[in-house]
């Protein structure tokens, strides 16, 4: 083997080992949640970014490294917090309009097929998007003036939009799949009552109007609405403090989001992600029918799209990987 073929192996056996070793510490070690088979892991935890999120977290600044961070830690989030009242207001105009992206509602799945929110629906939850990773959504502007204006000065939101959740409502086990990001909640028009709460790696936090939380969302988390009134919150992703190394590779992250952007209504954007995934949607739909007619031939398809999935996604990420260690190697 000559020289470069060497560097090549080592490299190679590098990465595999570093991967292999991610994906062991996220399932094993990372926090005080469990998961409560490989299986739940595989389906629900994003495996394949631990690699990418574990350089996150080697990057990011010690004092946003815990599952729910100090609030005192964030100056920058001050005016939204003083602001919060003025932002109630137009969050609970739109509510008594209907404004709220339901799948259940008018608008049809293919319309507005939101791949990363997708799963939450199902048990109530509902949103209204006003910004996303350098979008601004016409409709916000729009309906929501104000609160597009103060989010729209402060450089360290990168996505936002209103979170609902109805009495009895619930969001499931889950986490986000890259930690490219924080968590930012304030409260609009909360129960005020433990009753309603969000569980963060085992901590609880009650929603109370005008108090804000951050968290870590690669964490496991979950949320329950167990009281008799409504849940109505800004829901902001803000930048993930880092160090320098950190804020060049979220330079990049930066031009790859816009493909997720979502529309609320007619005369919104729609990424290109979004398009691919809304026009396959009648599709799946189809797809989803077999579960009770055939489902054998459901299962064979839905394993067969998931491999192609994650196989191209794999390729893609493994190529951006590759690219980051280059870099961090020159």
């Amino acid at each position: 083997m000559n020289q470069i073929e060497i560097v090549t192996l080592v490299f190679t056996c590098s990465v595999i080992t570093y991967s292999l070793s991610s994906v062991y510490y996220v399932y094993k070690l990372r926090g005080n949640l469990r998961y409560q088979s490989m299986n739940e892991y595989i389906r629900k935890g994003w495996f394949i970014f631990a690699p990418l999120n574990c350089l996150f977290y080697l990057l990011t600044r010690p004092y946003a490294r815990q599952p729910i961070m100090d609030i005192q830690q964030f100056p920058e989030l001050d005016e939204i917090r003083e602001s919060w009242q003025v932002i109630r207001q137009e969050a609970l105009a739109l509510r008594e309009k209907q404004h709220f992206d339901q799948v259940e509602g008018p608008a049809s799945d293919e319309d507005y097929y939101d791949l990363g929110f997708r799963t939450f629906y199902k048990y109530g939850w509902s949103k209204f998007y006003l910004n996303w990773y350098g979008y601004q959504h016409a409709s916000a502007l729009d309906l929501c003036p104000k609160t597009s204006a103060i989010l729209a000065k402060n450089k360290h939101i990168q996505g936002a939009m209103f979170s609902f959740l109805p009495p009895g409502g619930r969001l499931t086990r889950h986490l986000d799949p890259i930690a490219y990001s924080l968590r930012y909640q304030i409260g609009l028009d909360t129960p005020d009552s433990q009753q309603c709460f969000i569980d963060i790696d085992g901590q609880q936090y009650a929603w109370k109007d005008g108090e804000s939380i951050i968290f870590d969302e690669t964490y496991i988390h979950y949320a329950e609405n167990n009281s008799d009134q409504q849940r109505l919150v800004l829901m902001c992703d803000i930048r993930r403090p880092m160090n320098p190394l950190g804020r060049g590779i979220s330079f990049i992250m930066d031009k790859i989001m816009p493909v997720t952007v979502v529309p609320n209504m007619p005369g919104d954007r729609r990424g290109l992600l979004s398009r691919v995934f809304a026009s396959v949607s009648p599709l799946l739909s189809e797809v989803r029918k077999l579960k009770q007619s055939n489902k054998s031939l459901y299962r064979l398809i839905k394993h067969t799209t998931n491999f192609v999935l994650l196989a191209l996604l794999l390729s893609l990420l493994v190529g951006i990987f590759y690219a980051l260690m280059w870099l961090t190697a020159m």
